[in-house]
């Protein structure tokens, strides 16, 4: 019998896991990497018997990958809080899919175990750009300001690592991130014991907003603002965990960030009014490499010949 774990590599992915894996340890197969890379469930070959756990990617992405793993017998969990489409009854499968705008895979992860490990659950969801729910869910910790802020940084430093358009952008492979998550049961003492790992991910993520702070919106109306960033490495990195920035400093506006890729086409993150947590999803699911969430949401791939044409929808849908 082997043991699968998929996962998105972003913060809420790498929390989620982190919390089944600290909750029920099994050496696995770990199958993940950049954010944008959530087909995972086509990479898995599975048997009958094998234990198969997915987490943090659209079930609507993965429907063909998630079929042929249940035909050979496997038992799949899957957990996570994107645009799933009509669930499949299969009696080796166990969803837990929760699509509100105020949830995350980590915290429903948390609520499956009874918020054994809620530190990481905080992380996780700080990390989705969840700050509502994070300091809701974090409150039974009891955690002064400066504490909570620390839970916050570390999931938008994790998040953060998450983007790229391939893992050579990253500074860490998000499965070589998991595995030193994976051995602490407080977020606080990962980042205690493994002071190199989060000095590295804290020194670089302040390196490259430092670069993005400079930008300016290449469209900017009162209710969505557009911004493009350089094909370059850092501006890969940053093109999720700005978005989030963005939004957080205009909560009543919708910001869309697009990043020019190597191929001449774009890739999209797109983040709704923190105020309306809607349509992210709708907007870029019209695209043919997007999904997403209601609050956030992206496309892949967008040809440069449809940039005006996002733009125009982008605009609007929040108008």
């Amino acid at each position: 019998m082997k043991v699968i774990d998929c996962f998105n590599g972003d913060a809420d992915g790498i929390c989620a896991l982190t919390q089944l894996r600290l909750a029920e340890p099994r050496e696995s197969l770990l199958i993940t990497g950049v954010k944008r890379d959530i087909n995972l469930l086509e990479r898995v070959e599975a048997n009958a018997g094998d234990q198969v756990t997915v987490l943090d990617v659209s079930l609507d992405k993965n429907r063909l990958g998630l079929a042929s793993v249940l035909s050979s017998g496997a038992e799949v969990f899957y957990c996570d809080h994107h645009f799933a489409g009509d669930i499949p009854e299969h009696p080796n499968l166990k969803a837990l899919i929760n699509t509100s705008a105020e949830v995350c895979t980590s915290l429903l992860i948390n609520q499956h175990l009874d918020s054994r490990f809620l530190e990481w659950a905080v992380v996780g969801t700080f990390g989705d750009n969840l700050k509502r729910s994070a300091q809701g869910i974090a409150k039974p910790l009891e955690l002064s300001a400066d504490k909570l802020d620390q839970l916050e940084n570390l999931g938008i430093y994790l998040n953060y690592n998450g983007y790229g358009a391939a893992l050579e952008d990253l500074y860490f492979d998000p499965a070589d991130l998991f595995k030193h998550t994976s051995q602490h049961s407080s977020a606080f003492g990962f980042m205690r014991d493994d002071a190199a790992t989060f000095e590295t991910l804290e020194s670089g993520y302040h390196q490259d907003m430092s670069k993005a702070a400079a930008l300016q919106p290449s469209f900017d109306l009162d209710h969505a603002a557009v911004f493009e960033l350089p094909n370059e490495a850092w501006a890969r990195r940053v093109s999720g965990v700005y978005g989030n920035d963005l939004a957080n400093q205009a909560p009543n506006k919708a910001h869309a960030v697009i990043t020019l890729k190597q191929q001449g086409d774009y890739l999209v993150s797109v983040r709704a009014p923190l105020s309306n947590k809607q349509g992210a999803d709708q907007i870029c699911r019209q695209f043919e490499t997007g999904g997403g969430r209601a609050a956030a949401a992206g496309i892949n791939s967008l040809a440069a010949a449809e940039v005006d044409r996002f733009i125009q929808v982008f605009s609007e849908f929040y108008a």
